[in-house]
């Protein structure tokens, strides 16, 4: 399997989750089933079959997290010089050139990116419009309304 790129953030957050499923759901789900199996007949014990499918669904998400922590190639942005181009893990604020419009986003890995948060996949048509860019750059980026064109204004490290 390649490697994914992940920001240093993003790396946090999944160790966070995987230990949150590891030592506190991962021993919810076994109680809930012991105590299901107290119930009786396992045939019928919707309880118990809840708790398993639980069970399954956590154990799939713990080998998922496992699989991308150990996949990752970790880039810590902070510790490159800025030369004003745009990189995996930078902050850009770009403005849109038809409206004034300024917008700041950051761009993550697949598993950390949220839109609403201005936290962009890598992977994004967007992204992929920014990556190489340079303060000053203007980029076309095509949208579903139409092509948007933009003038790279700040990019930041943080």
């Amino acid at each position: 399997m390649a490697t994914a790129p992940m920001t240093v953030r993003g790396a946090e957050m999944l160790r966070e989750e995987l230990e949150h499923l590891k030592f506190v759901k991962r021993p919810k789900i076994t109680e809930a089933i012991a105590s299901a199996r107290e119930l009786g007949d396992l045939k019928e014990n919707a309880e118990y079959h809840a708790a398993r499918e639980e069970q399954g669904i956590a154990e799939a998400r713990i080998r998922d997290i496992e699989g991308k922590l150990s996949n990752a190639q970790i880039i810590d942005v902070t510790k490159l010089p800025n030369n004003g181009k745009v990189i995996f893990g930078a902050t850009a604020t770009l403005v849109n050139v038809d409206t004034d419009e300024e917008v700041t986003y950051r761009i993550v890995g697949d598993d950390e990116a949220d839109f609403k948060s201005n936290l962009i996949s890598v992977n994004a048509p967007l992204a992929r419009a920014l990556i190489g860019k340079e303060l000053d750059d203007t980029v076309i980026v095509k949208a579903p309304a139409g092509d948007i064109e933009y003038e790279v204004i700040k990019v930041e490290y943080l």
